[in-house]
Order: structure tokens, then sequence, then C-alpha cells
């Protein structure tokens, strides 16, 4: 093995390690099964590793691994094999159970606020960077956010008149 592959190799497996749990994260909360999303995260660092794209920093490198796994998502549920496909609900463990049903509540979310809602509180973006990812106004990004928390506001008050 040549230097130079081994250092590109040594700096896929350095993206690798950083980003690989907000690579799988964001893929699980897109498709919402794990195998799809080891699938988009295999495929994610597969085209990373043939691509080997230059950076021009940590936040361009962050956002390319989120649009791709974002492209590869949609390209997932647009094949004709997944739209004949059920989906099934994972068994996830959580601490408590008010975290799994507000995990689960996000997943039943339409996918533009799913993911929005992903990058915002759990991978810690603000609205600009969001809307520069997802390629969207910034007004956008925050109407999205609000109609997702709005639409969990109601789904999560309402789940909670019976007890």
């Amino acid at each position: 093995m040549s230097s130079v592959q081994k250092s590109r190799e040594e700096y896929i497996n350095y993206l690798l390690e950083k980003y690989g749990d907000m690579v799988y994260r964001l893929a699980l909360a897109r498709t919402k099964n794990k195998e799809d999303a080891e699938d988009v995260f295999q495929d994610v660092f597969y085209k990373l590793s043939k691509k080997t794209p230059e950076f021009e920093n940590k936040n361009h490198e962050k956002a390319w691994l989120i649009r791709v796994t974002i492209n590869l998502s949609k390209n997932l549920f647009s094949s004709s094999w997944m739209r004949k496909m059920i989906s099934l609900e994972d068994e996830i463990k959580f601490e408590e159970e008010c975290e799994q049903e507000v995990y689960f509540e996000v997943l039943s979310l339409p996918v533009k606020y799913r993911t929005a809602i992903h990058l915002f509180y759990y991978e810690g973006f603000t609205i600009k960077e969001i809307a520069s990812i997802l390629n969207l106004n910034e007004n956008t990004v925050k109407t999205r956010l609000s109609r997702a928390k709005e639409k969990l506001k109601t789904k999560l008050e309402g789940g909670f008149e019976g007890g």
C-alpha cells in the first residue's frame, strides 16, 4: 500500500470515527429502520472512500456527510422495492418511557420535519447551518421546525389526556 493510499485510508477512518454516529443516527431518523440505516451508513462511507472530496473545513466535511446521508435515504425511499415494503417497528431500549414516546412521535413526523428536528436538536446545528446543508431558505427551516414542534406538542399532549 502506498503512503498516499494509507493516508487516504487513515483520513476516511478518522471521518468514520468522528462522524459515524451522526451519520447512523440521521439515517435511522430518516429510514425508521435499523437495517436500512445501516445500509445508508455503509453507502455514505463507501461513497466517501470512492470520491474522497476535498473539504474546505470541518463544517464542510460534516455538511457533505449529512447531505449524502439525506440523498441516499431519499434514494432508498424512491426505490420500487422499498415502496412495496411494510415498515416494522424496531425494538429500541430507552431509560425512560417518555423518551421512547418522544422518539416514536418524532419518527412519525413527515421526513422533512423529522430531518429538521434531528439536525437542530440532536446534532446541534443552527437554523442557518441547516438551511445551508439542505439548500433551503432559513425561513423555510424555521417554519419546518415550528410546524414539527406544534405537531409533536399536539400528539404528546393528546397522549397524556387519557392517563
